[in-house]
């Protein structure tokens, strides 16, 4: 099963969207124009872009990268239902991913997310590495990511290097994953302003009803941003098009704001 792109722990980003709410009201419109003319100069110039990576639920780790010449939309909301004000909401994440193949054994996925409303919306990341059963019949996936490089020097530039591995179970419909991550220590802090710029992830997905209902979920280590997790349920209405539900919660929620409830939707071209 190949999953979607990254999701908010850029939205969380250090915590600074809620200190840039009151500018983003007035950036509205500007931030809609932006937005269509970063997915049309991304379609243009792909081959320039760098790249999102695939996510389980609400963490990358997850062993799929996009299949070569893959064109991946994703369109992301997190609402708070228990509180409106503004630091406990997350923007919309739009996202592009794009699948190629760097060698014949070595695949990599690269694209961008556009964040809105956001003062700083662009936040680029990259993966590459090996499939299962790739570097030796019966190995496991490994791979290398990059993950919210964002713009802002010490607000978006989370600057996240991560390494991950993981295999399909025997039964054929369960996979799981594990990561360790570190990242930018001025931006990768706690709410006490702590540095926790380092730690692991760890995910499964299971298909319920193969091609049709995968359960799966997530967590990441870490009072940071990236630092939390969840549980849903993928439906897929075709093998390209799907739509993922679900709550995700946090580690820190004075950073972050109190759990969450997502829909996300994925489509590959």
């Amino acid at each position: 099963m190949t999953t979607h792109k990254l999701k908010p722990n850029i939205l969380a980003a250090g915590g600074c969207w809620a200190q840039e709410h009151a500018h983003n009201k007035r950036n509205a419109a500007q931030q809609a124009m932006l937005i269509m003319g970063v997915v049309m100069a991304v379609f243009i110039f792909a081959s320039a872009a760098l790249a999102t990576p695939s996510t389980t639920y609400w963490t990358p780790c997850t062993i799929d990268i996009q299949p070569a010449g893959t064109t991946h939309l994703g369109v992301d909301d997190y609402s708070s239902t228990r509180s409106k004000a503004a630091g406990d909401q997350f923007p919309t994440d739009f996202g592009l991913t794009f699948g190629a193949n760097l060698t014949s054994r070595i695949a990599v996925e690269y694209g961008v997310d556009v964040l809105s409303p956001g003062a700083n919306p662009l936040y680029f990341n990259a993966k590459l590495g090996f499939r299962e059963n790739v570097i030796a019949k019966g190995a496991p996936a490994l791979q290398l990511g990059f993950l919210n490089f964002g713009t802002k020097d010490k607000i978006t530039n989370q600057n996240v290097v991560y390494l991950t591995t993981g295999h399909s179970l025997p039964n054929g419909r369960t996979r799981i994953a594990a990561s360790c991550y570190i990242g930018n220590g001025d931006v990768l802090v706690s709410s006490d302003g702590s540095k926790e710029n380092m730690g692991y992830m760890v995910a499964f997905d299971h298909a319920i009803i193969p091609g049709k209902i995968v359960l799966a979920g997530d967590y990441a280590s870490g009072k940071n941003a990236i630092g939390g997790g969840g549980v849903g349920v993928y439906y897929y209405f075709t093998k390209d098009i799907s739509l993922l539900g679900g709550p995700v919660w946090f580690n820190d929620t004075a950073l972050n704001g109190p759990a969450k409830l997502t829909l996300q939707l994925d489509v590959n071209f």
